[in-house]
């Protein structure tokens, strides 16, 4: 009798704890399910919250990180870190406990900051797609243009608000999902207003989102290997640089995000009971892992980054004369667009050009004095 119960009381349709009698019945995770979910949501919360520290950290203590384009991977850091504080930590103490432990008020609260937190970095992922390829292949600016760089910060925040309150002002609303241990948009409601309201957030904030990425990056990488065609040996390492940065970070945004969408869309367009928990907890737990890898490979995988990291453990001298630890990088930057740039034109033909005041989001060449021998023979 008490096994019946219980599983009555693990039957849910994706929406805030209403057992469904319209559909087939499913049955919730296990005790030991409920386990296995909370040790990777530990795993996650765990190292989410101290790489994203590292990260604000390196920027606090060195200040040549503190540059308009890096001010949007700081964005991807404090949005990821909340998500951690705000939604990881209580979908672990719920999978703990075996049920969603924070209340009706507490559900749409997770599901509103989960969902404004989330699509702010996949905004500022998208808006970085745009500023490495201008930063690499357009003309040099000698101005830092932090104005520019405040407003992609601020603009993601504004973007994602404008898609997450609307549940709150009765345009779709936040319930709980899966197996009933965290909260996000009703995604099996059939009302035509949840319906529409998912299409465009599905649209507005993943579909656009990957393509803007998909171009630049694209873009980006068509442009190296139009340098490595006339200077193959000065370039061919840099090539490999952006191909393997570009298809890590495509592979791990798609890998992350388009499950959680799939399912989504499963969940709204599909079969009453298509989406079981088991199927709804896998997309979710890899969304909440782009929390651990954003780190890894925006920041920690950027030379000029790494060589900060490992100054502040202590792993490698300072390389300033006067004390205060720096981490200086060199940039080749490809110009490919033609422009004119105070009174400059930019040639449509590629050439590389050195400048150490810029800093690239992009590994610099091993030796700076390889680049320093390319430089006149592409001039």
């Amino acid at each position: 009798m008490s096994k019946c119960k219980m599983n009555h009381t693990w039957t849910y349709n994706l929406s805030f704890g209403e057992p469904t009698d319209s559909v087939e019945p499913r049955a919730g995770l296990s005790r030991n399910g409920h386990t296995v979910v909370a040790v990777f949501l530990g795993f996650i919360l765990v190292f989410g919250f101290l790489n994203n520290l590292i990260v604000l950290i390196l920027f606090c203590k060195f200040k040549t990180l503190r540059n308009p384009v890096n001010m949007l991977l700081l964005n991807i850091s404090i949005s990821d870190m909340l998500v951690c504080i705000s939604g990881t930590t209580l979908s672990f103490a719920s999978n703990i406990h075996g049920k969603w432990i924070g209340g009706e008020h507490g559900c749409r609260w997770y599901g509103f900051v989960n969902s404004c937190f989330g699509i702010v970095s996949l905004i500022s992922l998208a808006v970085l797609s745009y500023e490495r390829y201008s930063t690499l292949t357009l003309c040099n600016k000698h101005s830092a243009d932090y104005q520019k760089a405040l407003l992609a910060v601020g603009g993601s925040w504004i973007y994602s608000l404008i898609w997450t309150l609307p549940p709150l002002l009765g345009w779709s609303s936040y319930g709980v999902e899966g197996a009933g241990t965290s909260c996000s948009v009703r995604w099996s409601s059939e009302s035509a207003e949840s319906t529409s309201y998912i299409i465009c957030l599905f649209i507005f904030c993943l579909v656009i989102p990957v393509i803007v990425m998909m171009y630049y990056y694209g873009r980006l990488l068509y442009a190296v290997k139009q340098v490595g065609k006339i200077h193959k040996n000065a370039a061919r390492k840099r090539e490999y640089h952006v191909l393997f940065m570009v298809i890590t970070t495509v592979i791990c945004y798609l890998v992350c995000w388009i499950p959680y969408g799939v399912i989504a869309l499963l969940a709204t367009f599909g079969k009453p009971g298509v989406v079981t928990p088991v199927a709804s907890i896998i997309p979710s737990i890899l969304a909440k892992s782009s929390t651990v890898c954003n780190p890894i490979i925006y920041i920690l995988m950027n030379k000029q980054f790494y060589k900060c990291f490992r100054q502040l453990f202590h792993c490698q001298p300072p390389l300033s004369t006067d004390g205060e630890p720096t981490c200086p990088s060199k940039v080749t930057i490809i110009q490919l667009n033609q422009r004119m740039d105070g009174g400059n034109v930019c040639n449509n033909e590629p050439h590389l050009e050195t400048d150490s005041k810029r800093t690239s989001l992009l590994q610099p060449e091993p030796s700076l004095e390889s680049v320093s021998k390319a430089v006149p023979a592409m001039s």
